[in-house]
């Protein structure tokens, strides 16, 4: 069965070792037949949450009026979810935050999920990607029906480009396949 995947890379560098895993887990996932959308957080302005709750008395719509509305949209219609970041200071991208905390102006129809995880890190030790992982799974908590499927932590690399050298890009293109 054809799936929906909405993939969020968080990578603040277009063509860095997270937004190639990411096209990696796209290609095995189109490869399986399934629908995939890929958005570059970084590409898009998302202003941060202001705390406002406006969105609360306006229907889900927020203050900020931004790339985020269709963001949103998305995250809702996607069976899959796929959050992808690199490691910054033990935790995911400004970018990605920013979408994440973000849902809350209809974090309620963002419901049963399936979420898939990709991390990068110069690091080589892998539990340096634990909080980054962390944030992902505290968001997915919140997520009615979310079901975590798949993980993928890739140390060791740091320059652009590093990751292609390296079983990540196997395994990111299989995780997609097996969506």
């Amino acid at each position: 069965m054809s799936k929906k995947i909405l993939i969020l890379s968080g990578s603040p560098r277009k063509g860095g070792n997270s937004d190639i895993l990411c096209d990696e887990f796209l290609r095995g996932a189109q490869g399986a037949g399934h629908k995939v959308k890929k958005v570059r957080v970084a590409e898009k302005k998302v202003a941060p949450c202001s705390g406002c709750y406006y969105c609360s008395t306006h229907g889900g719509a927020c203050v900020h009026k931004d790339d985020m509305a269709d963001i949103l949209q998305k995250m809702i219609d996607a069976d899959v979810i796929v959050l992808a970041s690199p490691v910054y200071f033990y935790s995911i991208s400004a970018q990605l935050k920013a979408v994440i905390d973000r849902t809350v102006a209809r974090w309620q129809e963002v419901k049963d999920k399936e979420f898939y995880y990709i991390t990068t890190m110069a690091d080589e030790e892998k539990t340096s990607a634990d909080t980054t992982l962390a944030c992902f799974r505290g968001y997915a908590d919140c997520v009615a029906g979310a079901v975590e499927k798949g993980t993928l932590v890739a140390s060791g690399v740091y320059e652009p480009g590093a990751v292609r050298s390296t079983p990540a890009m196997a395994q990111a293109y299989e995780m997609g396949r097996n969506v």
